[in-house]
C-alpha cells in the first residue's frame, strides 16, 4: 500500500495512492484518524486497506499539493556518514564503532513537488539522496531481530544541506535545519509491498544528470542496527522518522563542486518507492 499526506482544494488530509488516483482517508475516517500519524497510532492500516479496495478516487495526483510524508513527526533522526564511499570522499575513517546522529526539525521539510529553498545566507546548497524509515510502533531498546516489526514503511528523502553553515562552525544542526531545505516523499510504501531491508537502488539526479547512485545494502549500519542503536538512547514513537544516510557523490566533494541553484530540479529515486522531485528556489533578499 502507498500512503501520502496532502492538501486538497478544501483541507489537509491523507490517503491511499492507486496509480494516479488519490483516495481520501481523512474524509472517510474523520476525527478518529485526522492524519497519517493518527492512522498509524490507531493501528488503522488494515481498515484503510479495506476501505480503499474498489473505492472511487477523490482526486488525481495533479489535483493535490503534497505535504511532507509525515508533516508532524515527534523526531526526525538523521544518520551521517553511513556509506563507505561518502566517508572516503570526505576524508573520514571508513570504520566507525557507532552511527553518526543528528536531528532535523519538522519545519525544515517540504513535500514532493514543493520548492526546496536555498537560504539567502547560503551559496552552497547540496543534495543528499537517502532512504527514510517511518516508525509504526513505539519501542525502547529494540533488539535488531525485532526491528522489522517496528517499521510502518519507507520513502525517499533529500537531506538538503546548507554546507557553508554546516561546516563553518563546524556543527551540523545549523546546516540541516533552515526552513524548507529538506524534502520527504512522495509517499509511504508499506513493508508488504517493498521489503525495507533488501538491497534497493537509490539515486539522485540534478537537472537529469546522475549525481549519486548506489544500493542500500552498502549502508555501514543497516536499518535494524539503526533502529536498535537509536532506541537505546531514546524511545522511538509512532510517526518518528529515521533518515538513513547518503552515499558518495555529494556536490561538496565533487571537483568542481556542484551546488543546487535557483531553477534547478532535483530528483531522488528509490527502487520500489518512486521519485521525489523538487524545484530549487533561491530565497529573496529581506524586505
Amino acid at each position: 500500500m502507498k500512503l501520502l499526506s496532502f492538501v486538497s482544494p478544501t483541507r489537509a488530509s491523507f490517503g491511499v495512492v492507486d496509480g494516479d488516483r488519490v483516495i481520501d482517508m481523512g474524509v472517510r475516517l474523520g476525527a478518529t484518524c485526522p492524519d497519517l500519524k493518527g492512522a498509524l497510532q490507531g493501528g488503522a492500516l488494515e481498515r484503510i486497506e479495506r476501505l480503499a479496495a474498489g473505492a472511487p478516487a477523490d482526486y488525481r495526483l495533479d489535483e493535490i499539493r503534497f505535504l511532507p510524508l509525515m508533516p508532524n513527526p515527534g523526531k526526525i533522526v538523521c544518520v551521517g556518514l553511513n556509506y563507505v564511499a561518502h566517508r572516503a570522499e570526505g576524508g573520514h575513517k571508513t570504520e566507525s564503532p557507532a552511527p553518526v546522529i543528528f536531528l532535523r526539525v519538522p519545519e525544515s521539510q517540504v513535500g514532493h513537488g514543493q520548492p526546496m529553498l536555498c537560504p539567502r545566507e547560503s551559496h552552497q546548497f547540496d543534495f543528499e539522496a537517502e532512504l527514510a524509515v517511518v516508525i509504526g510502533k513505539a519501542g525502547r531498546r529494540i533488539a535488531e531481530a525485532d526491528a522489522m516489526s517496528y517499521i510502518a514503511g519507507i520513502s525517499c528523502y533529500n537531506d538538503g544541506s546548507v554546507r557553508d553553515w554546516q561546516l563553518q562552525t563546524p556543527q551540523w544542526s545549523p546546516g540541516k535545519n533552515f526552513p524548507a531545505t529538506g524534502a520527504f516523499g512522495p509517499w509511504l510504501v508499506t513493508p508488504d509491498e517493498v521489503d525495507p531491508v533488501r538491497s534497493l537502488r537509490l539515486s539522485c539526479r540534478l537537472n537529469g544528470e546522475t549525481m549519486q547512485d548506489t544500493t542500500t545494502d552498502l549502508m555501514m549500519f543497516p536499518i535494524p542496527k539503526l533502529i536498535s542503536f537509536i532506541s537505546t538512547w531514546t524511545t522511538l514513537e509512532v510517526g518518528d522518522v529515521i533518515v538513513t544516510g547518503t552515499p558518495g557523490g555529494v556536490g561538496l566533494r565533487r571537483n568542481p563542486q556542484v551546488w543546487m541553484k535557483h531553477g534547478d530540479v532535483v530528483e531522488i529515486e528509490l527502487e520500489g518507492v518512486g521519485v521525489l522531485r523538487n524545484p530549487i528556489v533561491k530565497e529573496g533578499p529581506a524586505v
